[in-house]
């Protein structure tokens, strides 16, 4: 099935998520109709894919720049490329650089189950993105893929007295999520001289659309507040395992090139974890949208517990 609006080519490549945009320069300048079409597209299928683009740093900030403000690279990350404060530079043996060999050994050792690794970006912000667009530089032969999942099409998959319910819930987000970053570590040290935590509803009502999605996710949900840590966790693995199915899911094969624009506010993520063992490199590149406080079906915001909103002007604490 293709469809062309305003030029842009738009073939959906899952049942439920995800489609490849063609017909289009991004690297250029766009003009209304076909940032509009770009937008649609994005909305309706959550995550949409651009083959063979020919971008750098400037022209990945330029593209991002026509969908919304761009915020800081990351907020740990104080070493983003110099002049371009907005990239944020995903590289496993980069992070290893830069905080040890400990760092992804412990990385490792935390995914234990399917759950594991999945997460919307920055959800422990009071705001976290509106949406991201990562851009393949050097991509391994094998391996190396990202999955999305559609959190809209989970929350609507739950029966009608599971939805009634979670709609009332709040969640805490934090770095760690689920699990403690190991004290010891100079990350965590990083993380918590720049602490961000955020209450937010467990059920998001999208700002464009209207749709409702589930928004907790393994990498940044600490608990759900007011009832017990059985509860919570009870809710919790039932929501995840709702929002992982496959059938909600689509997976990228990346190719230097190759471009993923998605709705922070309607997906999570799952980052690849089948080359660690191999000596590749994979080296990609990332710019978000400012987003806003997260609204639940009953009206009510996100709360900030800790930190500041997420945007452009964020900066990096770093204490020796």
């Amino acid at each position: 099935m293709t469809s062309t609006l305003n030029r842009v080519i738009v073939r959906p490549v899952a049942g439920h998520i995800g489609a490849d945009i063609s017909n289009v320069d991004i690297s250029r300048p766009l003009d209304d109709e076909a940032v509009q079409s770009i937008k649609d597209a994005l909305h309706r299928y959550k995550v949409i894919f651009f083959r063979g683009q020919q971008l750098d740093h400037a022209s990945q900030i330029a593209f991002g720049r026509q969908f919304g403000e761009l915020t800081y690279a990351h907020p740990h990350d104080d070493t983003p490329p110099e002049n371009f404060p907005e990239i944020y530079t995903v590289d496993p043996k980069r992070y290893e650089k830069k905080y040890g060999a400990d760092f992804g050994v412990a990385s490792r050792r935390r995914r234990y189950s399917y759950f594991t690794g999945w997460h919307t970006d920055v959800t422990a912000a009071v705001n976290p993105p509106a949406g991201s667009i990562l851009r393949a530089e050097v991509v391994p032969e094998i391996g190396g893929d990202t999955q999305w999942t559609n959190l809209v099409a989970a929350y609507e998959g739950l029966s009608e007295p599971v939805k009634a319910f979670v709609d009332t819930l709040r969640a805490e987000h934090r770095y760690g999520g689920g699990y403690e970053i190991a004290r010891s570590s100079s990350y965590a040290k990083v993380v918590q001289d720049n602490l961000l935590v955020a209450i937010h509803p467990v059920v998001r009502v999208h700002p464009v659309t209207g749709e409702k999605g589930l928004f907790v996710n393994p990498g940044f949900t600490s608990h759900i507040v007011d009832v017990s840590a059985r509860e919570s966790k009870a809710i919790l693995d039932l929501l995840y395992a709702e929002l992982t199915r496959p059938e909600y899911t689509v997976r990228l094969r990346w190719e230097a090139g190759t471009v993923a624009f998605w709705d922070n506010r309607a997906t999570a993520h799952l980052a690849p974890s089948d080359i660690e063992h191999l000596d590749l490199r994979r080296t990609l590149h990332r710019v978000t949208l400012t987003g806003d406080r997260p609204v639940g079906p009953d009206g009510r915001e996100s709360e900030l517990v800790s930190g500041q909103e997420f945007g452009a002007n964020h900066k990096v604490v770093v204490d020796d």
